[in-house]
């Protein structure tokens, strides 16, 4: 399967704005590219890329008074398989946990367990741990949360998700992250592309999205809990312990969004 992917926005900054920008794709997805995944800017300005601490491809720029524009047009190839399933993953004691995996195990800003721990292990303490325990988290978020674009709001955290049972994929995978670090199941926020591949397409504006992943039985699983459902050409940008970490522009200072339309087909 062949899909083209990549996006066009435009801040309108009223000085030169500094940004770091989370908007290539991931590097285990860098073999499957067709053709170069490229920034390009208007004005064109220096791009300086590094890898974040969580492996991620970030570039920094400093964006000139007035509008500017960021652009992308890809082609990568995708197997055309459905995420994955392992029904028999087993969860592991924390205590024999890789220590790489310990980090999300922990709070954040955005997955705050310290207000959800005792909800969570009263509903999920008595389902079977492992594949079986994260699966009844998502089919819980997925019925909690109503979806609703006009819901968006960037501040949100899980437990203003649970109390106010609306939100935008990135509410619904914040809770299932908070969730299973509260059964102490190492989750992590993940976002990229997710075109509609396999499923009815939708009337609303193409938007990146966000799902999660999880550490069961000495691997990372997908997991979504917005769609809470097997889905087809997922494009990872970027994983993180929440949204903060992963926020496809960190703007430092003043800057307003002028234009935001994502790109993500499948190729005939």
């Amino acid at each position: 399967m062949r899909i083209r992917a990549g996006y066009d926005i435009i801040h309108d900054c009223p000085v030169e704005t500094p940004m770091v920008l989370l908007l290539n794709v991931h590097p285990s997805r860098a073999g499957d590219l067709e053709t170069p995944d490229l920034m390009t800017a208007s004005p064109e300005v220096r791009m300086h890329r590094y890898r974040d601490l969580f492996g991620n491809v970030a570039t920094r720029v400093v964006a000139p008074p007035g509008p500017f524009r960021l652009t992308a047009d890809f082609v990568i190839t995708d197997t055309g398989a459905a995420d994955p399933a392992s029904p028999d993953a087993c969860q592991h004691l924390v205590e024999d946990l890789p220590d790489e995996a310990m980090t999300f195990l922990l709070p954040s800003r955005y997955c705050e367990t310290e207000h959800l721990s005792n909800m969570a292990w009263s509903m999920f303490g008595g389902v079977e741990p492992g594949w079986k325990r994260v699966q009844a988290i998502c089919d819980y978020v997925h019925s909690h949360i109503t979806f609703g674009y006009h819901n968006a709001r960037k501040t949100r955290t899980a437990f203003e998700a649970w109390q106010e049972q609306v939100g935008v994929c990135r509410d619904f995978a914040h809770l299932a992250v908070a969730l299973c670090r509260c059964m102490n199941i190492p989750a992590r926020y993940c976002t990229g592309f997710l075109g509609d591949i396999g499923v009815s397409r939708v009337t609303s504006p193409m938007d990146f999205s966000a799902w999660f992943e999880v550490y069961l039985g000495g691997a990372w699983h997908t997991f979504d809990a917005r769609h809470n459902a097997p889905r087809i050409g997922r494009i990872l940008m970027a994983r993180g312990r929440d949204a903060t970490d992963v926020a496809i522009a960190t703007i430092f200072g003043a800057a307003w969004l002028e234009q935001f339309t994502v790109i993500t087909e499948e190729l005939k």
